[in-house]
C-alpha cells in the first residue's frame, strides 16, 4: 500500500482577469487544494482597463503561499508537485524593461477600449479590418495585442526610451509570468495566436504583421508549444518545480473539457464568454465574424488543433456591476434569488455592451442598454434579463459557427463560475435549442493547463490519458420552451441590440 509520500500532484496557476488561483490537482484530475486571491483593476478613464504586472505577480505569490498551505496541512509536501501548468487572460498585455525585469507601465488589460481611435487609423491604412485576417485570424479591433503595443509606443515615453536602449520586451500575461517565474522569455501558440502578430499556419511571428503594426520581432518572446518545459521556478515555495504547460484561458478550457475532436465546442461563462469551436487540423477562416484562433499543440512535435471562437466582453463582470456600481445586489449569489422572483423577463432586455460588441457583431460604438422597462418591471426581471443578455450573445455566436463549418451542433459543453446556476444553465438550453452540457468538475480551465503540463514531464503519457482524466459526471439540459416563444424572445433580443448601436 503507497503512502501520501509516494503521490505525485500537478499544479497550475490560473491567472484571470479579476483573480489568481493556484490549483493543485492529484493524477485523477481532481482538486487537492486551492487558493484564490481576488483583486480590482484600474480604470484611469472611461474605457481605460489596466493592472500593474508586479500586482499580478503578487497575486499569484499570495494564491501560491495559500494553497500550499492547505497543501501542506493534509500531509503533502511541494516536493511531489511534478510540474505546474499556466493558463492566463490572453490579449492583456505587459511591456517590460530586459535588463531590470521592471515593468515599463500598466498592463492594459484585454478589454480596454482606449486604443479605439487608433484602430480607425489602422483600419483606414489597412484598407479593411481584415486585411491581415488571412495570415493571423483575426480582424484590427482594440482587443488584440498588437494594437496595445502600438498604443504603448506611441504614448508611453519609458516604452519609447528602453526601444531605443533596445531593452523593450513586450508579451502577454503569460510571457511575464514564466519571465519572472523562471528567467526565460517565451510564449505557447495559443497566447501568441491573439497578438495579431503570428501566421498561425506557420507559428512565426509574421514580418508583414510586425512592419504594420511596428513591432520589433527582437521585442517578442520565442514562440513554444502548450506542453513543454519552459523553466525551473527559481524561488519561492515552487522552487525548483518545472513549468510545463501554458494555454490562453479559453484554449486551456478547451482541454479541459476533452474537446480534442473537430465538430466539439465549449462555452465558458467567466467575466467575458467564449465559445471554441474545434475545427482540427486546418483552420477555417471565418465569413461570419469568428475568430480563427490556434486550439492547442500538446508537445513541440504534437500536430496543433484549431478553433473558430466568439467571444462576449461581457458575462459576469455584469453581474460585479450591478452588485459594485449600482448596489442591486450585494452578492452575486442574489442573482439567482432575484430572477426566481419572476416567471420570465417582463419585456426587459439588457445589453451589456459596456466595450462594444464583440463577435459575431464586432461593434465597438455599441453601449450598454436596457430596454423595455415598464412599472411592471421590478429588480427580478433585470436580473433575468442580465442572465439573459449571455445566453442570447452565445447563441448568436453559435449561429456564425454553424455557418463557417456548416455543422449543426448538438450539444455545448459549458464551464465557468456562471454554469454554477442552475437557472442560467436552463435557460441558455431553452435560447439555443440543444443539448447543455455541465461538467461535475467546473474548473476546467485550470484542469487544462495542469494536463498539459502533467503531459510535459510525463504524469501523463497520451492524449488518451487525458481525455480519461478529464471525463466526468455531467448535468445535461434540454428546452423547456416552445419555438414560438423562443422565436418571440430572439425577436426582442434582435431589437435590444439595434438600440445599443452608433453610440460613440
Amino acid at each position: 500500500m503507497s503512502s501520501k509520500s509516494d503521490e505525485v500532484f500537478i499544479g497550475a496557476i490560473d491567472q484571470g482577469t479579476s483573480s489568481t488561483r493556484f490549483l493543485i490537482f492529484n493524477i485523477k484530475g481532481q482538486i487537492v487544494a486551492s487558493h484564490q486571491c481576488e483583486y480590482e483593476n484600474h480604470y484611469a478613464k472611461a474605457g481605460w482597463v489596466e493592472k500593474s504586472p508586479t500586482e499580478i505577480l503578487e497575486s499569484i505569490d499570495t494564491a501560491v503561499a495559500g494553497t500550499c498551505r492547505r497543501f501542506n496541512s493534509l500531509g503533502y509536501d511541494a516536493s511531489q508537485i511534478k510540474g505546474v501548468g499556466i493558463t492566463n487572460q490572453r490579449e492583456t498585455t505587459v511591456a517590460f524593461d530586459i535588463e531590470t525585469g521592471k515593468e515599463l507601465t500598466n498592463a492594459i488589460i484585454w478589454n480596454d477600449v482606449r486604443t479605439k481611435p487608433l484602430v480607425r487609423q489602422l483600419i483606414d491604412e489597412a484598407g479593411s479590418a481584415t486585411r491581415f485576417a488571412s495570415i493571423n485570424g483575426l480582424p484590427i479591433t482594440t482587443y488584440f495585442s498588437a494594437v496595445k503595443m502600438r498604443w504603448m509606443l506611441e504614448n508611453v515615453p519609458e516604452v519609447q526610451a528602453a526601444r531605443e536602449r533596445g531593452t523593450l520586451r513586450f508579451g502577454t500575461i503569460d510571457t511575464w509570468l514564466i519571465y519572472k517565474m523562471t528567467g526565460n522569455y517565451v510564449t505557447d501558440v495559443t497566447n501568441a495566436s491573439r497578438t495579431m502578430l503570428m501566421d498561425i499556419k506557420t507559428f512565426k511571428w509574421s514580418q508583414e504583421c510586425l512592419d504594420f503594426f511596428g513591432v520589433r520581432e527582437s521585442e517578442l518572446p520565442e514562440i513554444r508549444s502548450s506542453a513543454e518545459v519552459y523553466g525551473t521556478i527559481k524561488d519561492g515555495r515552487l522552487e525548483g518545480i518545472p513549468i510545463g504547460g501554458c494555454l490562453g484561458d479559453q484554449q486551456a478550457a478547451m482541454v479541459g473539457q476533452s474537446c480534442f475532436d473537430a465538430g466539439e465546442a465549449k462555452n465558458t461563462y467567466g467575466t467575458g464568454c467564449f465559445m471554441l469551436f474545434n475545427t482540427g487540423e486546418k483552420p477555417i477562416f471565418s465569413k461570419n465574424g469568428l475568430l480563427t484562433t490556434v486550439g492547442y499543440q500538446l508537445g513541440p512535435d504534437a500536430t496543433p488543433k484549431y478553433a473558430l471562437e466568439g467571444s462576449i466582453a461581457v458575462a459576469g463582470s455584469a453581474i460585479q456591476w450591478l452588485r459594485d456600481k449600482v448596489g442591486l445586489i450585494v452578492s452575486p449569489a442574489e442573482m439567482g434569488f432575484l430572477s426566481d422572483t419572476v416567471d420570465d423577463n417582463g419585456g426587459v432586455y439588457f445589453v451589456t455592451a459596456f466595450s462594444g460588441l464583440f463577435a459575431p457583431y464586432w461593434r465597438d460604438d455599441a453601449r450598454g442598454c436596457i430596454v423595455g422597462l415598464t412599472q411592471y418591471a421590478t429588480r427580478g426581471h433585470i436580473a433575468r434579463a442580465t442572465l439573459e443578455s449571455v445566453c442570447y450573445q452565445t447563441r448568436a455566436i453559435l449561429e456564425a459557427m454553424r455557418k463557417d463549418s456548416g455543422t449543426e451542433l448538438r450539444r455545448l459543453r459549458v464551464d465557468g463560475g456562471l454554469t454554477n446556476s442552475d437557472q442560467t444553465m436552463q435557460i441558455q438550453a431553452d435560447i439555443l435549442d440543444i443539448e447543455v452540457v455541465r461538467p461535475e468538475m467546473r474548473e476546467t480551465t485550470a484542469l487544462g493547463a495542469a494536463l498539459a503540463a502533467g503531459l510535459a514531464v510525463g504524469v501523463w503519457k497520451s492524449e488518451g490519458e487525458l481525455r480519461q482524466v478529464a471525463q466526468s459526471n455531467v448535468t445535461a439540459f434540454w428546452s423547456h420552451i416552445t419555438e414560438e416563444k423562443r422565436t418571440e424572445m430572439l425577436k426582442g433580443w434582435d431589437k435590444a441590440v439595434e438600440r445599443s448601436l452608433d453610440w460613440s
